[in-house]
């Protein structure tokens, strides 16, 4: 089975300009680009004994089958452009500009088959196509009165989410067998052509009061087509320590409305659950069958509240220091559930069951506002710049981030599903929220300027990470002793991955004013993360398909990388 980084092909092209009004009173500018990207990545390898090649299909008749692995294969397209204008009117700054964003993304399957067309199934698939795009128009005007600043504006914005359904052969499925292996096409069913807009309006103020302080405050209202207003809102302080330093804070309010992708998101697609392989739906959170049969709110935004103090300090012109606390509430956070499947009773057919049962599937997820969490960090950054070294300048940065998320409260589970007993939101799925990425990173940067040479030297630690089985440990087999079954902060099979450094190189080389060649060595040492322990459970590392950890984000386990290129400039 092949595991690693998809194949990427990448081309980008962007432009930057401006053009100043005649007499100097403003500017037109624009800019944008456009990204063509393809990718090939890979799905489970499909051994003999699961998907079965009795037409010769993807191997030679008379030849031993093996199996066979699919490809899942991108073609993306992101383009974007603004256009727009500043001027001074009445002494006033005056930024007007409109922008267009797009992004398409057209899904193949190829080195697979659909079982129920037999014979007849290709090999090759399109299994569909979405774009999200938006619309916006922006209006931002300032003015500053000496010890006083206010700034005030306008956006209005549109964003269309389209899904096109993929050939008819890629979602066949009379038998239930699942269609194109590894991802059943979108079907027409999932097709959907969404769109919402929304204005908002803001304005702020900072005012200098002393020579030292300042105090600022802002306040925006936003309005959706689709869900609702929102009104939020911030002050802050700054005061100066001379010309050493500098005290800051502030408090907000925040919101983000749930995405039309999160609203309209629909699909069928294979994998693995509990050690099984499944046919998974996805169902968005305006059909039917989740609004009325699951009785699933309508989504609506997540809203925050946020406070940040900190200091600056310079003891000396060459060093600098700067640590920022901050602390993130996030109420009604939009989740995507864990997988909702079969209670295990075949005596009786609950309603989820029967959705399941409905729609050829065996387990079904959704997105829901369905918890709480609270996030407390720390930023520390030490910076010590221009250390005379021979006839070259060195830099050295420190930087430092700890932080924890918990989650407050109980899930918010909707009452039907709480009353079948669903946990829609597992203990593996609460850690990808609390314990899957590292809680602390450090930094220790070293930059060499020397001539035309730029040399740096990045080690970068990253804290360790923990994965959570998703059904404390409960795998078929007793757990604790005579038994009993663990408690579920004691789950046998959880893991913890220690925490690693990662040594990054850089090298710049300036031939001239426009050209400039680079080289680096990201990972120089080659380290990887800790290898799966199993404990004897096959859910952990797929029965045996990934070394390292897939279920938890820490660094990767791509190893040692190489990178070079050249720079122009005109």
């Amino acid at each position: 089975m092949t595991v690693g980084q998809p194949e990427l092909k990448k081309t980008d092209v962007f432009f930057n300009a401006a053009i100043p009004f005649k007499g100097g009173n403003g500017e037109f500018y624009t800019f944008g680009g456009l990204t063509y990207r393809t990718g090939i990545s890979f799905a489970l390898y499909r051994t003999p004994y699961w998907v079965p090649d009795p037409f010769s299909l993807l191997h030679e008749a008379g030849s031993t089958y093996q199996g066979f692995q699919p490809t899942f294969e991108t073609d993306v397209r992101d383009n974007s452009i603004t256009m727009g204008s500043k001027w001074q009117l009445f002494s006033f700054d005056v930024d007007l500009s409109g922008t267009y964003g797009r992004n398409a993304v057209d899904y193949n399957v190829n080195n697979s088959l659909n079982r129920d067309l037999g014979a007849a199934s290709p090999t090759s698939f399109d299994v569909g196509a979405y774009t999200f795009s938006n619309i916006l128009a922006n209006l931002d005007i300032s003015r500053n009165f000496g010890q006083v600043s206010v700034g005030f504006g306008a956006e209005v914005k549109g964003e269309n989410f389209t899904a096109k359904a993929g050939e008819p052969a890629s979602y066949f499925n009379p038998t239930g067998a699942g269609g194109a292996q590894s991802f059943p096409g979108l079907q027409p069913s999932n097709a959907v052509d969404a769109t919402r807009n929304n204005y908002g309006v803001y304005g702020d103020i900072d005012w200098e009061l002393t020579k030292n302080l300042l105090i600022g405050a802002a306040v925006r209202y936003e309005d959706f087509s689709d869900f609702g207003d929102n009104t939020s809102w911030k002050v802050s302080s700054r005061y100066l320590l001379g010309d050493k330093g500098a005290i800051r804070a502030s408090y907000s309010t925040g919101f983000r409305a749930p995405s039309l992708h999160q609203i309209y998101l629909s699909n069928v697609q294979t994998l693995v659950s509990g050690g099984t392989i499944s046919n998974q739906g996805t169902f968005n959170n305006v059909d039917p069958i989740i609004r009325e049969g699951l009785g699933v709110p309508q989504l609506t935004a997540e809203t925050s509240k946020n406070i940040s103090a900190g200091f600056t300090y310079k003891p000396v012109s060459n060093l600098s220091l700067s640590v920022d606390f901050y602390n993130v509430k996030v109420d009604n956070r939009v989740l995507f559930t864990g997988e909702i499947g079969f209670d295990g009773d075949s005596g009786t057919t609950n309603p989820v069951e029967q959705i399941l049962l409905d729609n050829s599937i065996t387990s079904l997820k959704f997105f829901v506002n369905a918890v709480n969490t609270n996030t407390t960090g720390v930023d520390l950054v030490v910076s010590y710049s221009n250390i005379e070294l021979g006839n070259g300048k060195l830099g050295a940065t420190l930087a430092a981030n700890f932080n924890d998320t918990k989650i407050d409260g109980q899930i918010g589970t909707p009452k039907l599903l709480a009353d079948n007993g669903y946990d829609i939101f597992n203990r593996k799925e609460q850690s990808r929220i609390t314990s899957a990425r590292p809680k602390s990173k450090i930094l220790l940067g070293l930059d060499y300027n020397i001539n035309k040479w730029n040399f740096a030297l990045n080690n970068t630690y990253f804290g360790e990470v923990s994965w959570q089985h998703s059904n404390n440990g409960l795998n078929g087999a007793p757990l604790g002793p005579g038994g009993a079954n663990l408690p579920i902060e004691d789950s046998a099979y959880d893991q913890t991955f220690a925490g690693k450094i990662l040594t990054d190189i850089i090298i710049n080389f300036e031939i001239s004013n426009k050209f400039s060649l680079n080289a680096s060595v990201s990972n120089l040492l080659n380290v990887y993360p800790d290898v799966i322990d199993t404990k004897g459970d096959f859910v952990t590392d797929l029965g045996g398909r990934f070394k390292y950890p897939w279920e938890v984000n820490q660094f990767g386990f791509n190893g040692t990388t190489f990178n070079g290129g050249i720079t122009f400039k005109f």
